[in-house]
Order: C-alpha cells, then sequence, then structure tokens
C-alpha cells in the first residue's frame, strides 16, 4: 500500500461526513455498536425467532393494552426499528428516552411492525463512556 493511500482514505471520509445528515452518521454508528453488544440488526430479524437487540430507545410510552398497564419503548438501532413491551408495567427505573439498552426475546409482528413482548433487558452506558 503506498502512503497516498490512508490519506486518500482519509479525505474520502472526511467528505462523506460533510455529505451526510447528522442522523445517518448515527444510525452508522448505532450499527457498528451492534457487534460490540452481541446484538442482531433489527432489520434482519425474523417474526416468530427469539433474537438479541441492542440500540437506543427513542420513545417511552404508557399504554394500556386490553386494560391492563404496558410500558411501551421504540428501540432504534440505525437499521430499523422494533417496539419493546412489558405488560403489566407502570416504568422501569432506567428505561427512558436515549438510553442505550440490550432486549432479548420473541419477535412478532402487530399492526405492521416489530414487536418484542416482555423481553429480557440490560442497561448500557452510552457508545463513547
Amino acid at each position: 500500500m503506498s502512503t497516498a493511500e490512508p490519506v486518500k482514505r482519509g479525505l474520502r471520509g472526511f467528505f462523506r461526513r460533510l455529505t451526510t445528515t447528522r442522523a445517518e452518521q448515527e444510525a452508522e454508528e448505532l450499527k457498528e455498536d451492534l457487534a460490540q453488544h452481541g446484538a442482531t440488526p433489527i432489520a434482519s430479524c425474523a417474526q416468530r425467532r427469539r433474537f438479541c437487540v441492542a440500540g437506543t430507545l427513542r420513545t417511552v410510552t404508557l399504554r394500556p393494552r386490553g386494560g391492563v398497564p404496558s410500558l411501551e419503548a421504540e428501540l432504534y438501532d440505525g437499521s430499523d426499528v422494533i417496539d419493546l413491551v412489558w405488560l403489566g408495567r407502570r416504568k422501569i427505573v432506567g428505561v427512558e428516552p436515549g438510553r442505550v439498552v440490550r432486549a432479548e426475546g420473541l419477535v412478532s409482528i402487530q399492526d405492521g411492525r416489530k414487536v418484542m413482548f416482555n423481553p429480557r433487558y440490560e442497561l448500557l452506558p452510552a457508545s463513547g463512556q
């Protein structure tokens, strides 16, 4: 490899960062973290199979399901989103928007969205900490 190769790659990366949006950059960073957490990209998760996923919680809401309270959180990993639903829970300490979480459970599809009910979860430190 010539000495010009690292310079070319550096410039290419610099220009790529200039032309991508902040959201695209965050998505790339989240995708890079997947392997570190031993997670499967959400976009690759199939229905009726168990998966381990990791990402950042975008929203956390309390929404009743069938008369029972449920805590719902939207997890984003840079490839797709999945709804994490804890039935019978009104609040879970640490489960809040912006938090990095790894979750494991059975993936299902409801109303066209991927959902994981009562997943096992682990609260993780944010990237770079």
